[in-house]
């Protein structure tokens, strides 16, 4: 496996602030990785997560991803670099209202300056069980189901990096299951997924490498040689049960 993102000596302090979001974190991630970075709430987590995807800049140190130091980026080239390296799963979905399902999970492709495939996009529904949706509004889904258009959304230009900053924390258990199995699939498929999580449980149950996150330092990095097993209870995907 290839480096995929290289954090070195990271530091961020945001302005007032007397200690650091982050304080001196290295940390790599190689293509193919299922990774999470785990820890409570204001430990660096999310902070690093929005590094990554170049939302945020470093203090000091620097970010490196899909070969790109993004440091001397101006803010046209990151957003670029998100646009073509970067896919994004947020925890309230972040979806438009006045836009259906399908229309919101075009957008990205859209900003990419090229002629939106709808073929594709109602392709990425199905395979994420949710094709009967497309015409449908936010508004009209459960929780589970608009994360599952937020996940669709994040892969519309097949991103090199697929990150995700606690997709299950507003969701019940059973649609946390849901999308943290497609996640686990689409793993599976080649993706290299990066999440941010405060469950222990839900880290070591599906990721293979769990970064452990304490006052904006790294702790524990652990592989974990379990990660991958099947799960033991039934979860319902695409609208079948599976064990």
């Amino acid at each position: 496996m290839s480096e995929l993102v290289r954090l070195t000596e990271i530091t961020k302090v945001y302005q007032g602030g007397v200690t650091g979001a982050l304080n001196g974190v290295s940390l790599t991630v190689e293509e193919g990785e299922f990774t999470a970075v785990m820890g409570p709430s204001g430990s660096g987590k999310t902070t690093l997560l929005n590094l990554v995807a170049g939302l945020d800049r470093p203090t000091s140190g620097s970010v490196t991803v899909a070969g790109s130091d993004l440091g001397p980026l101006g803010e046209t080239a990151l957003a670029r670099f998100r646009r073509d390296h970067i896919g994004f799963v947020f925890q309230f979905f972040h979806l438009l209202p006045n836009l259906t399902v399908l229309e919101n999970v075009l957008i990205p492709a859209q900003l990419k300056s090229r002629v939106s495939s709808e073929a594709a996009g109602r392709e990425l529904l199905a395979q994420l069980g949710i094709a009967e949706l497309a015409d449908r509004y936010p508004a009209k889904l459960s929780g589970g189901q608009q994360q599952r258009v937020s996940i669709a959304r994040a892969l519309i230009n097949r991103p090199t990096l697929l990150l995700a900053d606690e997709p299950t924390g507003a969701l019940d258990t059973r649609s946390g299951d849901e999308v943290m199995e497609l996640l686990r699939q689409l793993h599976r498929q080649g993706k290299t997924v990066l999440l941010v999580t405060h469950d222990a449980k839900l880290a070591t149950r599906y990721a293979a490498r769990v970064v452990s996150v304490m006052d904006g330092r790294i702790v524990d990095d652990a592989r974990l040689e379990t990660a991958d097993r099947e799960a033991s209870d039934v979860i319902k995907v695409r609208g079948e049960e599976t064990r």
